[in-house]
């Protein structure tokens, strides 16, 4: 059974407690994507202080590695806008994006990404590049980083030692 976070409460002022609350929805987003045993990593895209836009990992489940969260969330956000473009929103994602996502990202044209956790062997956010902020292409995204990163690391974490507990346990108890 893949493990699931409990909710905490979580405080902070002014703009921290917006960032707060669209994160937790992202989180639930993984939530749903643990739900299913895959990696734990949710998005929501925001737009004038409204989600119009939610996404959840579904590459085992759809056999699909463009199953990201991102670009879930990012193809629904372009067709609840009715346009490619999504200059006024920002993307809450729990794990910093790899490099297709932030590709789509910066093609969308988001104006912020709100990162939770970075990702040192695939992060394109900052981690091993950073291809939001590269001023050789056309648009730049801003970046936050760090927000609710113990909560969504430990989300991680605890998903990735049960599924290596569980790939033991199998190994081990098919010998009888």
């Amino acid at each position: 059974m893949c493990l699931a976070l409990d909710e905490k409460e979580y405080g902070g002022g002014g703009n921290m407690d917006e960032n707060i609350k669209f994160m937790r929805a992202a989180m639930r987003e993984a939530k749903k994507a643990e739900a299913l045993c895959e990696v734990p990593i949710g998005c929501v895209i925001v737009r004038e202080h409204k989600i119009i836009a939610r996404g959840y990992n579904r590459r085992n489940t759809d056999k699909n590695t463009l199953s990201h969260a991102e670009l879930s969330a990012i193809k629904k956000a372009c067709k609840k806008t009715g346009d490619w473009r999504l200059e006024d929103c920002v993307l809450y994602v729990t794990l910093e994006p790899c490099q297709m996502c932030a590709g789509a990202i910066v093609q969308s044209r988001l104006q912020k990404v709100v990162i939770a956790s970075m990702n040192p062997k695939a992060g394109c956010a900052g981690s091993v590049l950073n291809l939001l902020q590269m001023a050789e292409f056309n648009h730049q995204v801003e970046i936050e980083r760090g927000v609710m990163e113990k909560e969504c690391s430990k989300m991680l974490s605890d998903f990735f030692r049960e599924l290596r507990e569980k790939k033991k346990r199998e190994k081990n108890g098919g010998i009888h």
